[in-house]
């Protein structure tokens, strides 16, 4: 038997009575918290879109952008997540997205999850074929005609199942994204890619942890939530495969960043190869890294400051 709670509400001057089982008061409770959790940056706005029969959903903050000449970033959330409890990891980018002159959005999986190219995915995002590339190209439309974002300047990073998304991104829409930042996420093996590869180099950043449980930096079985996600290259295979389809021969340049927190185990590596009329390749190699955000590394600011060098290109 399901016990009932009741409560009153203050609603335009009126006292309302709300009755609601215990189930409903957990999840009541739990988007309570998750909305209470999120940083206030002004109006948070919540819109959707009619993807063949499916309404796709994305959050943003009210832009305070110019209106002229507009960057636009999608920050993707991972496998099972939602972006309400996401874009938290990016509360110090947003905090200055308005001198940056720069729109993040945060589009939500169709049931919490990506259609991708790791071809072994049993949700059912993937099994019945959801159309993402549709998803995005009519977001980036939306965010064109209502805050004039440039579609020269349009940018996609990824977080696990996000990462993966963003490799999908460069992968078959390679002439819609500027740049791409794969986080926490490698390339799936040639037996497992579920995408028809365009083979085409785009500028991309890859944010890897070398004790990730999840994504294995050395390549292997992905496992999550008790769900096989197939076999994934390793991080320098990953890595090596935008670096040739950029056309760079020999070593990338590496050194190691400052270490802002002595007191953990983490340390990071850069390892770059750029040149002139060539896309950037760059690897963050996070020592002891897990699968999970960072206190020594902020991935979105990483993220942004990798997309401006390509904005800065000519």
């Amino acid at each position: 038997m399901n016990a009932e709670y009741q409560t009153i509400l203050l609603y335009s001057g009126f006292q309302v009575l709300v009755t609601y089982s215990r189930k409903m008061f957990r999840n009541l409770i739990s988007a309570f918290l998750i909305i209470c959790s999120i940083p206030s940056f002004g109006q948070l706005i919540t819109d959707s879109i009619l993807i063949e029969k499916h309404y796709r959903v994305f959050y943003f903050n009210a832009p305070k952008t110019s209106g002229k000449d507009v960057s636009l970033m999608f920050a993707i959330h991972g496998s099972g997540d939602n972006p309400l409890n996401f874009m938290k990891n990016a509360v110090k980018l947003e905090g200055k997205s308005a001198s940056e002159n720069v729109i993040l959005v945060y589009p939500k999986g169709y049931k919490s999850y990506w259609n991708e190219c790791r071809k072994a995915s049993v949700v059912e995002a993937n099994r019945i074929n959801i159309h993402e590339e549709a998803f995005f190209t009519a977001m980036i439309l939306y965010f064109k005609k209502k805050y004039g974002v440039n579609e020269q300047k349009v940018f996609a990073s990824g977080f696990s199942g996000g990462g993966q998304m963003a490799y999908k991104m460069a992968i078959t829409m390679p002439e819609t994204f500027k740049a791409v930042c794969a986080m926490v996420a490698n390339m799936p093996t040639p037996e497992n890619m579920d995408c028809q590869e365009s083979k085409k180099a785009v500028p991309i950043l890859i944010i890897n942890g070398t004790a990730d449980p999840v994504n294995p930096y050395t390549g292997g079985e992905m496992k999550t939530a008790g769900l096989t996600l197939g076999t994934v290259q390793s991080t320098d295979q990953s890595f090596a495969y935008w670096v040739k389809l950029a056309g760079y021969e020999g070593d990338a340049k590496s050194k190691t960043l400052p270490d802002p927190d002595t007191t953990n185990a983490i340390t990071i590596e850069s390892f770059t190869h750029k040149k002139r009329n060539k896309p950037e390749v760059t690897l963050l190699k996070v020592n002891n890294g897990k699968h999970e955000f960072q206190t020594d590394i902020d991935f979105f600011e990483e993220a942004w400051t990798f997309f401006k060098r390509q904005i800065a290109v000519k």
